[in-house]
């Protein structure tokens, strides 16, 4: 298992010592929302390998819509640059409610089908020219997407809903390895630790711990590290889901399960 951190800076000093203590703590990737409420992914990510060594860089997912495909290989290739290699394109066609982030921008919104092209038009874009090319990381739910992620991505980020089981996991990854014979890996995100949750799927989603339980949600892990470790191990090896992207606000409560499973 590898395991990533979403961060989001509140200063420049703070972001520092955030993204240096992850790489300590032993994650593989730190990686920051693509929204216009938080700050833009790209110059953080440049300011943190500044100061990281083995820390991986990864928006958390660029929303293809929302840049020009000449702007977004543009500021990939300075990625990659920065990082001495360290990048990876996380992408996606963008959220349900980034129609008016688009507007803002002055880019259009096209169509489900147009953003999925324009999504693979960027990927073919970037590994033509940006050398090295960086892993592509392609968010993806619905089957049209899931089969574009599977034709597309190195890795499938499982854009479940919170409270999606693990059959319903089961199914997206069958769905993509249906439509390729590539070797793709998969990563999903935690949404809470026992009875812990992010602010923003409890607060602002209404979920509760126990209503996530109940409804067997794939991504609550116990508190007790040894069973949320087997439970991680069982899916890498049944499923292919070999990466685990960790809420900056679960962090504390994860570092047990996280201490135990690199320690293995």
């Amino acid at each position: 298992m590898r395991f990533g951190i979403v961060l989001t800076p509140s200063s420049g000093a703070q972001w520092t010592r955030a993204v240096v203590e992850a790489e300590r703590q032993g994650y593989a990737t730190v990686l920051l929302p693509d929204t216009l409420y938080t700050p833009s992914p790209l110059p953080a990510l440049a300011a943190a390998a500044a100061v990281t060594t083995t820390l991986r860089l990864r928006p958390n997912v660029l929303a293809a819509p929302l840049r020009t495909l000449g702007s977004t290989v543009r500021e990939v290739a300075a990625l990659q640059l920065l990082s001495d290699g360290r990048f990876e394109l996380g992408l996606g066609t963008g959220r349900p409610d980034a129609r008016g982030e688009a507007v803002k921008l002055g880019m259009p919104w096209g169509s489900a089908r147009e953003r999925r092209q324009q999504l693979i038009d960027t990927v073919a874009a970037v590994r033509d020219r940006v050398d090295p090319a960086p892993p592509i990381v392609i968010a993806a739910n619905g089957p049209r997407m899931l089969a574009t992620a599977a034709a597309n991505a190195d890795r499938v980020l499982l854009a479940a809903a919170p409270d999606a089981t693990e059959d319903e996991l089961a199914a997206m990854v069958a769905t993509v390895t249906a439509h390729t014979d590539r070797d793709v890996r998969f990563t999903l995100q935690l949404v809470g630790v026992g009875a812990q949750l992010p602010i923003w799927l409890s607060a602002r989603l209404g979920y509760t711990a126990s209503a996530l339980r109940d409804a067997n949600a794939a991504g609550l892990l116990p508190s007790d590290p040894q069973a949320a470790v087997d439970i991680l191990e069982s899916r890498s090896a049944r499923y292919g889901i070999d990466e685990l992207i960790v809420p900056g606000e679960l962090a504390e409560s994860f570092a047990p399960t996280l201490e135990l499973a690199l320690s293995r």
